[in-house]
């Protein structure tokens, strides 16, 4: 967090500082680590003394950030007297004169290399270009497998950034909060820390989309009452049976989080009332014997749906085979009394620790080296596997990542009874990369369960997988679409890179020997624009396709090509015109219009999206064609254009946490015109709704179609439709009207 100019502190100001540390004192005192208290003061001390005087941007000392940070990583993730004084320590280096060695001189080597490991990743993980943010992100995962407990302290530091994020300037709470969304979330839930990943994803929910998160907040409050009513009349009969059995156990209802309700919404395209698990019911049990656990939770499961009809697909025995991140539980969905599925979890008290402060917590620290483990160190072998062959774009490079640590997983065998754990959707071509790069390369197909598959067949848990290979088979460029797991994609690439470099060294000499004959500058503009016109993924893919004859340079290309090197106006649809057979768009005018002379970009304001008949100050993304009226976001190029994309789009999630400075937030302010926007519409087919459809479009709501695409397959259609409207509010408005046709089922913006 920026800090501001010094200032001394008031004496009530003292009083907050003691009692805030002594807080971290008495959470640690009751945990069960040997109690190193002494060591814990002097690193208070030392950090009270090197942060005098210098306040966060809120205005508050800044010895607090410290200390709240060392009572994260104590009493929310369960570290020990090392990882506290690491966190109170963790800013010294880099905002003070002292150096990593006169930490070790103080408070020695083990302390030392903690607060060297954070400093190194200080900051936020991101800088201002994209390869020193992939660099930084290497850094911040390669000290995972040296010591966890950095990322863990670090994982403290972001949460307690994103508890005071309201006093930052409105781009910055982007930049952190997408930043926190894209890498932190998932990298919180890859290593177990569930209470701290829900916490994170709430709280960038809250930055990001405001206005929902306060709506869903809520109608979770008004809708407590009858929740409450309804989990008593569920509940009460599970409790009793257990108390009959003789189990000391905890029965709590535990409510969706506000993030993963809207997330439900958007992705069902439901209504909050129709969110029908906002609730789980979750049972904690005490119990001594760790080799007891399996049984108890069998015997809870059995006498529960003695009680309930049970709903036979969605039992989770993460007991038996627990999760990579060492979750561990049973889970079972039941018929609840008021005709609606509730789920139920159950795990012991240890097994909830683990779950809730994170599995890494205890990770060489508490209970040593175990079978629980294992899980843990292979998931940090993969990432070193894909940090030691880096992809050379950054973003790409943390899409990879993130396929790790978003994955959902499935558990399958080789023939040798060997437990393999997959991300769901994986497919035999996974096995066989997992196995070694080279029998991917050469694998031709697979044996699952002794049925002949080929290599794209998707696996379920407890599949058994034999792998075929064949010394002639060679890598394809098509296989990376059936790929699930980061380890897989990233040895495909290379193998493509290896097979493809001859041709990609022609393709670059034939390009560079075109625009020196033509005259045109090389730049990276120029290179896009070639991409663009050749329809080319990256670099490497124009110049394979250049190298390997597929295509070839023109007169025409080179005035294109030219036109782009000296950086003429350009259409402010050039990138999202849509092409409908037979009808011209009104974006499609011989005048397009321009986009209006740069202007010098206030990065910490909010910027005016305007656009009218003498042009406008942003540009339209292709890659989720957004509209006025809709939530937005702006990205300043090279060239000081802002391009606009909405909130969640996908892209924009990766450039948020990617390009964080170039990120600025934007309201709409004059809009005039009219703009494409598409609906999916779903229903039951009948007579007529057709021509309902389209007059309703047309006639009654004064709509311009311009496209209309509907299938009819059995008794059920879905139509494509696309229309010109003003903003995103006549779009909403046109899809509750079209729900309101008889038969129709769905009617959703895509």
């Amino acid at each position: 967090m920026t800090m501001n100019n010094n200032k001394f502190t008031t004496p009530e100001e003292d009083q907050i500082i003691e009692a805030a540390f002594q807080d971290v004192l008495d959470g640690y005192l009751a945990s069960n680590h040997r109690k190193k208290v002494e060591i814990i003061k002097r690193a208070y001390k030392f950090a009270q003394e090197a942060h005098s005087g210098i306040r966060r941007r809120s205005g508050e000392p800044y010895i607090l950030h410290p200390i709240a940070v060392a009572k994260i990583a104590s009493q929310e993730i369960g570290l020990g007297s090392t990882s506290i004084c690491a966190a109170l320590l963790h800013d010294v280096v880099e905002d003070t004169d002292y150096t990593v060695e006169d930490i070790e001189q103080h408070f020695g080597p083990k302390i030392a290399q903690l607060v060297a490991g954070l400093t190194k990743i200080s900051g936020g993980i991101f800088g201002d270009k994209a390869s020193i943010q992939a660099e930084n992100f290497r850094k911040l995962l390669l000290t995972m497998s040296e010591d966890i407990r950095v990322v863990l302290i670090k994982m403290a530091d972001r949460l307690h950034n994103m508890r005071t994020l309201g006093s930052m300037a409105p781009n910055k709470q982007y930049k952190i909060a997408g930043e926190t969304l894209y890498i932190y979330a998932p990298l919180a839930h890859r290593l177990g820390l569930f209470a701290i990943k829900t916490e994170l994803e709430d709280l960038s929910f809250k930055y990001e989309h405001p206005d929902a998160y306060a709506r869903i907040t809520k109608q979770i409050a008004d809708s407590e009452c009858c929740r409450s009513s309804v989990y008593k009349d569920f509940s009460t009969p599970i409790t009793q049976r257990l108390k009959e059995m003789g189990l000391k156990f905890e029965a709590k209802a535990r409510v969706k989080s506000v993030y993963s309700i809207w997330n439900k919404m958007e992705t069902k395209h439901i209504p909050f009332e129709e969110v029908y698990d906002l609730y789980a019911m979750r049972i904690i049990f005490e119990c001594d014997d760790p080799g007891r656990e399996k049984a108890l939770c069998w015997e809870i499961y059995s006498a529960i749906t003695d009680l309930y009809r049970l709903h036979p697909d969605r039992t989770r025995d993460w007991i038996s085979v627990p999760k990579a991140n060492g979750y561990q539980a049973l889970h079972l969905t039941v018929m609840g009394p008021d005709g609606n599925w509730i789920e139920v979890q159950i795990r012991s008290r240890r097994m909830d620790e683990i779950a809730e402060k994170g599995f890494a917590a205890h990770w060489k620290y508490k209970i040593g080296d175990s079978d629980e483990e294992s899980e843990l160190n292979a998931w940090l072998h993969t990432i070193k596997d894909i940090l030691d062959n880096p992809e050379p774009n950054a973003i790409d490079f943390l899409d990879t990542l993130k396929l790790n640590l978003f994955s959902r997983e499935i558990v399958v065998f080789t023939p040798k009874g060997e437990l393999i754990t997959l991300p769901k959707d994986a497919s035999v071509l996974d096995v066989a990369f997992s196995l070694h790069s080279h029998i991917g390369c050469h694998c031709i197909a697979g044996k699952v369960n002794h049925k002949l598959v080929p290599l794209n067949q998707k696996l379920k848990s407890g599949d058994q997988v034999e792998v075929l290979t064949s010394q002639s088979q060679t890598p394809k460029p098509e296989w990376m679409s059936f790929l699930a797991t980061a380890k897989a994609k990233t040895a495909l690439r290379q193998a493509l890179r290896r097979e493809q470099q001859p041709a990609i060294n022609r393709g670059k000499e034939i390009f560079a020997k075109f625009l020196e004959e033509y005259a045109i500058s090389d730049s990276n503009d120029v290179i896009t624009k070639a991409m663009g016109i050749y329809e080319a993924a990256n670099r490497d893919q124009l110049y394979y396709m250049l190298g390997n004859g597929d295509i070839l340079l023109t007169d025409a290309i080179a005035k294109k090509l030219k036109r782009q090197g000296q950086n003429k106006e350009r259409s402010l649809f050039s990138k999202i015109i849509f092409r409908i057979p037979g009808m011209k768009s009104s974006t499609e005018t011989e005048e397009t219009p321009q986009l209006q002379p740069n202007t010098p970009i206030n990065m910490k304001e909010t910027y005016l999206l305007t656009y009218d008949d003498k042009g406008a100050n942003f540009k339209f993304s292709g890659c989720c064609c957004p509209i006025p009226g809709d939530e937005v976001i702006g990205f300043v190029d090279d060239n000081n254009e802002v391009t606009i994309h909405v909130l969640d789009c996908p892209r924009a999630l990766a450039m948020k946490a990617s390009y964080g400075p170039r990120i600025v937030s934007t309201r709409w302010a004059e809009v005039q015109g009219k703009f494409l926007a598409r609906v999916h519409i779903e229903g039951i087919d009948r007579f007529g709704i057709l021509q309902e459809l389209t007059q309703l479009i047309s006639n009654h709501l004064n709509i311009d179609i311009r496209r209309l695409n509907i299938e009819a397959h059995d008794e059920v259609f879905d139509a494509d439709l696309s229309v010109l409207i003003e903003d995103a509010a006549v779009v909403n408005d046109l899809c509750n009207k079209i729900k309101q046709v008889d038969g129709v089922t769905k009617a959703t913006r895509v």
